[in-house]
């Protein structure tokens, strides 16, 4: 499993609420499970006060990503600083599980954790996976979308450094948006164009007479 993967990890727990509408996905012992995915072992750790202890997290996470959103790298960098430290984990080689096709191990990075509970398993994943995806491709790559009321989290990876959005549906509702608000500022200019020749033309009827 490649390093990379794990920043998924802090996108889908940070996107489990949306502030602006005031909802929250993140209320019960199977919504917590259902974000480690195909890691059903760490998921089976999991009690009811991992709810709590989850949203915490959630809410630290989404903190990095508003700083380097807002442009402070240095308070996004420090901010999961303080998590990786809270959340330490121990870099294994592994591939037993994963055979290429000579049936030889395909060895690869595994980030393995030893908590105390799941909490601390998955916000130790998810910020090593954020902190690899930071330096390597740079703090302006951490966004939340900017079709509003959305505001998920989501990782730039276009070669052009220009993702805004956290997925098309939002991309495609912003770029409607936008045209409709093209739309009515072109026919209110228009309006105005017109209402403002009228005098005119009657000044010079008048002078004809």
């Amino acid at each position: 499993m490649e390093l990379a993967h794990y920043s998924d990890f802090a996108v889908r727990l940070v996107n489990t609420e949306e502030p602006a509408r005031n909802k929250d996905s993140l209320t019960s012992v199977d919504a917590v499970r259902s974000l480690f995915g195909a890691s059903t072992q760490m998921a089976r750790r999991v009690t009811d006060a991992d709810v709590t202890r989850f949203r915490n997290v959630r809410g630290r996470l989404r903190a990095v990503f508003e700083a380097a959103n807002g442009g402070d790298h240095v308070l996004a960098v420090d901010l999961l600083n303080s998590l990786l430290m809270e959340f330490p984990v121990s870099p294994q080689i592994s591939g037993h599980e994963y055979l290429d096709d000579e049936g030889r191990p395909d060895w690869h990075m595994h980030l393995a954790d030893h908590p105390s509970n799941a909490t601390a398993g998955y916000a130790a994943i998810a910020s090593m996976g954020l902190a690899f995806h930071l330096t390597s491709f740079g703090p302006d790559r951490l966004g939340l979308c900017q079709a509003p009321p959305c505001r998920n989290a989501y990782l730039d990876t276009s070669t052009n450094r220009s993702r805004r959005y956290c997925s098309d549906r939002c991309a495609t509702r912003a770029n409607v948006a936008a045209y409709r608000a093209r739309k009515r500022l072109e026919a209110s200019g228009s309006g105005s164009s017109s209402r403002s020749a009228e005098p005119a033309q009657d000044s010079r009827a008048l002078s004809d007479r």
